[in-house]
C-alpha cells in the first residue's frame, strides 16, 4: 500500500510542477526522508497526509482511495478484486489512519471555512 499511495503523491507533485526537494521542504523533511515516502519504502506519509494534501491541492480521498477494481463489501475493511477468472481474492485495506489525524484534518477544514467566511465579510464591507 505504502507504494501505492507513494506512486499517487508523485503523481500528484509532478502535475504540481513540484521537484522532489520543494515538496520536502514544505513538508519540513528531507529530500532522503521524502524520496523514501514516494518510493514507498517507509509509511511515513500517514505523519505529513496533513501538509502533503494541503501543499498539492488534493483531498484526501484522492490519495487514499482504493485501487482500481476493488470495491468494499463490508465494515471491517475486507475488499474484493475479481481477477477475471471468476475467482473473488480477499484484500484487506487498512489505511491505518489514526482518530488524530482525521481531528486534524476535520479541524483544518473548519478553519478554512472560518477563514472563508471572514474574507467574504471583508468584501462585504467595501
Amino acid at each position: 500500500m505504502n507504494k501505492t499511495i507513494g506512486k499517487r503523491i508523485r503523481n500528484f507533485r509532478e502535475a504540481k510542477g513540484f521537484s522532489q526537494e520543494e515538496l520536502a521542504e514544505r513538508l519540513k523533511i528531507s529530500r532522503s526522508a521524502y524520496q523514501r515516502l514516494e518510493n514507498g519504502e517507509t509509511n511515513s506519509w500517514i505523519n505529513h497526509i496533513e501538509s502533503i494534501c494541503t501543499s498539492l491541492e488534493v483531498n484526501l480521498d484522492d490519495i487514499l482511495k482504493p485501487e482500481e477494481g476493488f470495491v468494499q463489501v463490508n465494515n471491517n475493511n475486507e475488499s474484493s478484486n475479481d481477477n477475471g477468472s471468476g475467482v473473488i481474492q480477499n484484500q484487506t485495506i487498512n489505511y491505518n489512519l489514526s482518530d488524530k489525524l482525521i481531528e486534524q484534518y476535520e479541524e483544518r477544514l473548519k478553519q478554512k471555512d472560518e477563514e472563508i467566511k471572514f474574507l467574504k465579510s471583508l468584501i462585504e464591507k467595501k
